[in-house]
């Protein structure tokens, strides 16, 4: 359906889960259209694309912690901007690279300048600041709240 590939075109040679299928010689990596990717919506065929690599997630979609429907809101369509307001640690990260399963073709590329991205460390989820700042900011309300009342 209009899909483009570079290198090997089927699917039998593709690497197994847990190689790095994204990261091989641009010779052999599978390029498909947004109207290839946008066919892939439904619960037993599901891709997505992040950062302009396309992602296989169908057998992701029950283990996800946030749950499929997360997932298959964005089937077929660029997930890029829902997957890093999340903020998905580096474990997550590198967990989505089994899935990967080829890129966007570059004429579907849009031409935006990579935004800074945002990874949640647990050092800085428990970092001492998020509630320190905060308590410290109503204590100061509180005291001059007190001092404007009694005067």
């Amino acid at each position: 359906m209009g899909e483009e590939i570079i290198g090997n075109p089927t699917n039998e040679d593709r690497p197994a889960k847990g190689e790095e299928k994204c990261k091989s010689l641009k010779d052999d990596i599978k390029y498909y259209t947004l109207e290839d990717i946008q066919v892939h919506n439904m619960s037993n065929d599901t891709w997505l694309i992040i950062h302009d690599k396309v992602y296989d997630v169908t057998s992701f979609l029950e283990e996800h912690p946030g749950g499929e429907e997360v997932l298959l809101e964005q089937a077929g369509a660029d997930a890029t901007e829902s997957f890093e307001d999340v903020g998905h640690s580096t474990d997550a990260r590198e967990m989505l690279q089994q899935f990967c399963i080829g890129e966007l073709h570059m004429d579907d590329r849009k031409n935006e300048k990579p935004k800074d991205v945002n990874v949640t460390t647990e050092e800085s989820s428990n970092s001492w600041t998020t509630w320190m700042i905060p308590a410290i900011a109503a204590t100061l309300i509180g005291i001059l709240y007190r001092f404007y009342v009694s005067s």
